[in-house]
């Protein structure tokens, strides 16, 4: 069974669906790899207009990093993950189409990180979201500094980056993560309800005025910074330890070296 399965809806709309429900959709090195994939086929197909991004699972969009797999991992090991990584992110920002997420459960790290990267958020009730990275030792990697900055303000940000805390899908409204809010099991449907409207548009006026969006907020300086920060506490002893802490199911133990 395949990890990532895609479906075309109506006219114009492709969904594609998280399939690693086990482990809450965490992101390895090769779902990544496979994601990145979807997402390059769609960003050259003239006949998809609008992208959902969903889950199979009611427990979680995307818990994040899969930290049983760097749980094994070295410091090269990791670097070497580090593009991979960088370019799932890339690609669902790159979409020249409008993406949609629609997340319920879980969208921590990672996978709080591949809705940012989309154009809208669509979240039901269930919905948690959170930027845990530092609880690890490491710093968002996938645009996350810049793009909740970005959606909610740097104030508000830093709060969320900086204690790594969770929000709900109450609080994440209010401070203007989720884009429109839904009750259990109807994210979807909805999520794929604005994807078509957005498909009855003109496809050529849609993706220009994607662009002219994005163009406000030119973040490119910012995610090189947001990346030299990455690789500091990529190698980290904190790093270790945090991701040893979380193997371990104890509190870490920080030097801050």
């Amino acid at each position: 069974m395949s990890d990532v399965i895609t479906a075309r809806h109506g006219t114009g709309v492709c969904e594609v669906t998280l399939q690693r429900p086990d482990v809450r959709n965490a992101i390895s090195t090769q779902f990544a790899l496979d994601l990145t994939d979807t997402f390059h086929d769609l960003a050259r197909d003239p006949d998809v207009r609008a992208v959902v991004i969903s889950s199979s699972s009611e427990k979680a969009f995307c818990a994040g990093a899969d930290l049983k797999e760097r749980a094994g991992f070295s410091d090269d090991d990791l670097l070497a993950q580090r593009p991979v990584v960088k370019a799932l992110f890339a690609s669902v920002r790159d979409l020249p189409m409008p993406a949609i997420a629609a997340v319920q459960g879980f969208a921590l790290g990672g996978g709080f990180e591949l809705a940012l990267s989309c154009d809208l958020i669509v979240a039901d009730e269930s919905a948690v979201f959170g930027l845990t990275e530092v609880t690890v030792g490491l710093v968002p990697g996938g645009g996350g500094t810049q793009l909740l900055a970005r959606r909610i303000g740097a104030g508000r940000a830093a709060d969320l980056i900086l204690t790594g805390r969770r929000v709900d899908a109450e609080e994440a409204v209010r401070l203007g993560i989720v884009d429109r809010l839904t009750s259990p099991g109807q994210v979807r449907g909805t999520a794929l309800d604005v994807a078509e409207t957005i498909a009855g548009n003109s496809p050529l006026a849609v993706r220009a005025a994607k662009r002219a969006v994005r163009a406000a907020f030119d973040a490119r300086l910012g995610f090189d910074v947001e990346d030299s920060a990455w690789h500091a506490a990529a190698v980290s002893a904190d790093r270790r330890e945090g991701i040893a802490a979380f193997a371990e199911k104890r509190s870490p133990n920080w030097t801050g070296r």
